[in-house]
């Protein structure tokens, strides 16, 4: 009874061990953050530098002031002098400033080291009350080796207060003789300024040209480096001997292939009728150059052999297409008569009868699907099609290797601008193919082409003319040799407008390489490079003549 009395009596409390109790129950599990006599001397050791620092930073900005204050009056009077002083003079003023924007960086350089270590204070005046925290916790084997290792960093805290009070120093040493020289600087540089204003002008001028000259001849190089590039993206960059060699080459391919369709009937004899189809075997050396050198660039004949090989198979096609026709004819025939008023007993009488048999033909065609369609087939990137279109614009910048060839290079001529005589269009015949010939006119020279949408070459336009005039004619899709078959051919003295002309030698075929609509006084309507009205008298043309015939029927 009395014990439960008296435990209970120790419950009792006065107001101010309430208090404290109560304060104890709060803060159970946390640490105390009451500074101890040690924390709260090192913190009025660290505001009482905080003073001193701020002190002297106050009295550097004021020197700082006072040196821009020099300056501005060192400006004010040079500035009384000469224009061009005058500009010189800015030139010194704006040195002075920089100065000054050095001398600022420099004090924020330090503020910011004393900023730093009072970070590092902080951070030690925790661990420091951590630590006292730690030693009231009693005298285990724990608890002696915490003193063991507060005992450890009680000396690193000495050596770094005594490292950091030697730093402070010296980064106070540092910034207040950066600041006096900066000061003695200004000061000496307006000085000078105003002893030697004219001097600095000249100097002045002499680096603004200095500068000038080296930007001039920066620009310089960057416009030959530009040129240099050009020049490469539009010329063949292999050299001449190879890109000839590589055009013989491919020549000589479509050699074989002529001679091949010349010697159909030897090869493949025992056909009734040979039928040929054929478009002109050609293409233009320019665009076969153009593609190789955004393929290869520095290309060789050995290098491409395989290529150019690829790109024949793709641009012609022969077939032979055997076909066996089962055809009527009369056939005249004997037969023997019996009669008796005869005195054999009868006679052989003459008569007909329709026959069936077969007829082998033997189709040729060849289609030539151009050069140029092969190459958009190849897969080049757009970049590569835009050089190969560049290159094909400028010829290479080697015009010279193939300038003999009238279907390659461009040759404006006289589009529409020649006007066929009216007596000429009398003839509704001739009027019939002017007015279907003339919607092509400027229309590019594409070898095999034979139709509007892929453009012509001279025979496709020629043939193209007569089977769409409206005269009733069909002569297919034949060579100029073809034309010329279908054909009467008839003394140039009779020619008259709408009969075809003809030409030889124009590129290596047997017979007709060309031809053209003769239309009168001279002139001609054919597909060049463009399609275009040209005289037929030019030294070119007189000199591969082959001859004029007339359209049958």
């Amino acid at each position: 009874m009395n014990e439960k009395s008296g435990n209970n009596a120790s419950k009792l409390k006065t107001s101010t061990t309430a208090a404290k109790a109560a304060r104890d129950k709060f803060r159970t599990g946390k640490k105390d953050n009451e500074m101890t006599l040690e924390e709260r001397k090192a913190l009025a050791k660290m505001r009482s530098q905080g003073r001193t620092w701020a002190y002297k930073e106050i009295a550097a900005r004021e020197m700082a002031r006072k040196a821009a204050t020099a300056t501005r009056a060192v400006s004010s009077g040079v500035s009384e002098g000469s224009d061009d002083k005058n500009k010189d003079q800015n030139v010194g003023a704006e040195s002075a400033r920089a100065g000054l924007s050095a001398a600022s960086a420099m004090a924020e350089a330090v503020k910011h080291d004393l900023y730093s270590n009072k970070r590092y204070e902080n951070k030690h005046k925790r661990d420091v009350r951590e630590e006292n925290a730690a030693k009231k916790s009693g005298s285990n084997p724990q608890s002696k080796a915490r003193q063991h290792s507060q005992m450890k960093k009680e000396i690193k805290e000495k050596a770094f207060q005594k490292s950091s009070k030697e730093a402070a120093n010296q980064v106070g040493n540092v910034g207040r003789k950066f600041v006096d020289q900066a000061e003695d600087l200004v000061g000496k540089l307006g000085e000078f300024l105003k002893e030697h204003a004219e001097a600095i002008g000249v100097i002045a001028v002499v680096l603004a040209l200095i500068i000038l000259i080296s930007g001039i001849f920066s620009s310089c190089g960057c416009v030959f480096n530009g040129a240099s590039h050009v020049g490469i993206t539009t010329s063949y960059t292999a050299v001449d001997d190879e890109i000839l060699a590589v055009e013989a080459n491919y020549r000589e391919l479509e050699d074989e292939l002529k001679d091949t369709i010349d010697n159909i009937e030897v090869d493949h004899p025992g056909f009734d009728e040979y039928q040929y189809t054929l478009d002109n075997i050609g293409h233009n050396p320019y665009q076969l150059a153009a593609v190789l050198t955004v393929l290869y660039e520095q290309y060789t004949e050995s290098m491409v052999q395989a290529k150019i090989e690829e790109i024949f198979e793709k641009q012609y096609t022969l077939a032979l297409r055997p076909v066996t026709e089962i055809r009527e004819r009369e056939v005249t025939d004997y037969r023997w008569v019996e009669d008796d008023s005869y005195e054999d007993g009868g006679y052989y009488e003459e008569y007909t009868y329709i026959e069936q048999y077969e007829w082998k033909i033997l189709k040729v065609s060849l289609v030539n699907h151009t050069l140029d369609t092969v190459i958009r087939s190849l897969g080049l990137t757009a970049d590569q099609l835009a050089r190969y279109e560049v290159l094909l614009e400028t010829y290479g910048n080697k015009k010279y290797l193939f300038d003999d060839d009238i279907y390659s290079i461009v040759d404006p001529g006289r589009y529409g601008d020649y006007e066929i005589p009216p007596e000429a269009l009398t003839d509704v015949r001739f009027a019939n193919m002017i007015r279907e010939a003339e919607r092509y006119l400027g229309y590019p020279y594409v070898w095999g082409g034979s139709k509007p949408s892929t453009s012509f070459d001279c025979s496709g336009f020629v043939c193209w003319v007569i089977n769409h005039c409206g005269n009733g004619w069909n002569v297919g899709r034949t060579t100029a040799n073809g034309l010329l078959n279908r054909c009467t051919r008839i003394p140039a003295s009779e020619a008259r407008p709408g009969d075809l002309i003809f030409f030889k030698g124009t590129y290596d075929v047997k017979g007709a390489s060309h031809v053209g609509i003769y239309v009168g006084d001279g002139m001609m309507l054919h597909c060049g490079s463009p399609i275009q009205y040209t005289s037929v008298n030019t030294n070119y043309w007189r000199k591969h003549f082959y001859t004029y015939a007339r359209i049958n029927g």
